[in-house]
């Protein structure tokens, strides 16, 4: 998990009263049953979990993830059919508490797979024996994958020697400083792979002026490296992060929010050079995460026209153009036209892809497999509409796009370079690949 804080290093850099975390860590499923509980302090008494129940489970009008009564605390994260749930009774950091809850679910995933009320059921046992791994006292301790998996398994019991073996490594991982990564790790072919995958949230009026316009964005690497690797990664040479508001703007500069770094980054050069040194994790992980609001790059337009020139026919014109560089393609470019509920039969042409009414979605749905960067295609429709005794005004929801546009970054983010260096000096293979894409986040008004 990318994260701007590790608690592995934060939790444990002070034991003072006013800086430990939780007292109490409960499962429940949807019915308020409770599927773990621990207790890890003498301040609460295993009567808590009823009142979660009774307050958070059955008030359905409870939505913040945070509840205090009293003097204790509730921080709740529900996922699938379960509530995944801590619990104190001093001031605790909570963002701290709820980082350890995600941390939770991740490990959970790890070794079996989805976090659910029958995955719980089936590995109770296995969640404890985390558990008392993970926490003491109130305090979390290792909480990476890598390390737990060597002396909490689910496989096969080990013979003595390999136990030996791997506890000597554990004690050496687990306390070094490069708690994320094996020093034995060994591949015939060194790979290494880049996915800059982003997001764009786009709200554009019927006048065609952007209401908003942002992207989340994520850099997700999978490194299959021996040894112990030190990489070096370089973005954009005029790249802001975390852009105040007296700060002066800077021409084709690529501004970024919300930062957050894998805890194997170390930025100490970033600012002479814009690079991000790391050691990596072995295998997959998210290297970073990124929010931007700035200069954001739409790679589709819309010009949309519809008209009601009857009170039961609705005449559509929709010009679809691709935004982007011609040498690009934007593939399953899906377009949601809505229609009115009382739509009975569609007609629809278009000049590319194929366009059909889905009376269950109340929508006109406009598949396009391929479409070329700058290429413009167009869809006209006419909608007939029963006749209905009361007339209600159509609110006309907006139209909603989802694509996926490869080598494009809607923020601007360029990987410059991955370098890759190893003291045995082998030669490694690097791949870079952009992907920007939509789901449902693409909307024009009409």
């Amino acid at each position: 998990m990318a994260t701007a804080i590790h608690i592995d290093h934060l939790c444990l850099s002070s034991r003072h009263p006013s800086t430990r975390m939780i007292s109490a860590f409960f499962i429940y499923n949807t019915k308020g049953e409770v599927l773990i509980s621990r207790l890890f302090r003498s301040d609460l008494k295993r009567s808590i979990a009823d009142v979660f129940r009774i307050q958070v489970i059955s008030n359905a009008d409870i939505r913040s993830p945070i509840i205090t009564l009293g003097s204790t605390s509730f921080f709740h994260v529900k996922i699938n059919n379960v509530f995944v749930t801590a619990v104190t009774k001093c001031n605790a950091n909570a963002a701290l508490v709820f980082e350890f809850l995600y941390r939770f679910i991740t490990i959970s995933r790890s070794y079996f797979g989805k976090l659910d009320e029958e995955s719980v059921k089936s590995n109770f046992v296995l969640i404890y024996e985390l558990l008392d791994e993970i926490i003491d006292f109130g305090y979390p301790q290792n909480s990476e994958i890598d390390t737990l998996k060597m002396y909490i398994t689910t496989e096969g019991i080990k013979s003595e020697m390999a136990v030996r073996e791997d506890s000597s490594k554990i004690t050496i991982q687990a306390t070094g400083a490069t708690s994320w990564r094996r020093a034995d790790v060994k591949y015939r072919k060194n790979e290494a792979f880049v996915d800059v995958i982003e997001t764009v949230n786009m709200l554009m009026s019927k006048e065609g002026a952007v209401l908003r316009a942002d992207v989340d964005g994520q850099i997700l690497m999978r490194a299959y490296l021996s040894g112990m690797p030190e990489c070096k990664f370089g973005l954009n040479d005029k790249l802001v992060l975390d852009k105040r508001g007296d700060q002066a703007k800077t021409d084709g500069a690529v501004e970024l929010d919300d930062c957050q770094f894998h805890q194997c980054v170390r930025l100490g050069k970033f600012d002479s050079d814009r690079s991000i040194s790391f050691i990596p994790p072995d295998g997959e992980f998210e290297l970073m995460r990124y929010r931007s609001t700035s200069n954001i790059n739409l790679p589709f337009r819309l010009q949309t026209h519809v008209n009601e020139p009857t009170k039961n026919r609705v005449e559509y014109t929709i010009h679809l153009k691709a935004a982007f560089d011609s040498k690009l393609n934007a593939n399953n470019v899906v377009i949601r036209i809505p229609t009115p509920l009382n739509t009975v039969k569609v007609d629809a042409k278009v000049g590319m892809g194929k366009a059909k009414y889905v009376p269950g979605e109340n929508h006109i749905v406009w598949k396009i497999s391929r479409i070329q960067g700058m290429q413009e295609c167009t869809l006209t429709a006419e909608a007939n509409l029963a006749m209905t005794t009361t007339k209600q005004a159509w609110s006309r929801p907006p139209i909603e796009l989802d694509f996926s546009v490869v080598m494009f970054t809607a923020s601007g983010l360029l990987v410059r370079y991955l370098k890759v260096f190893e003291k045995s000096g082998y030669n490694s293979v690097k791949w870079v690949r952009f992907l920007t894409k939509a789901n449902g986040t693409y909307q024009i008004r009409f």
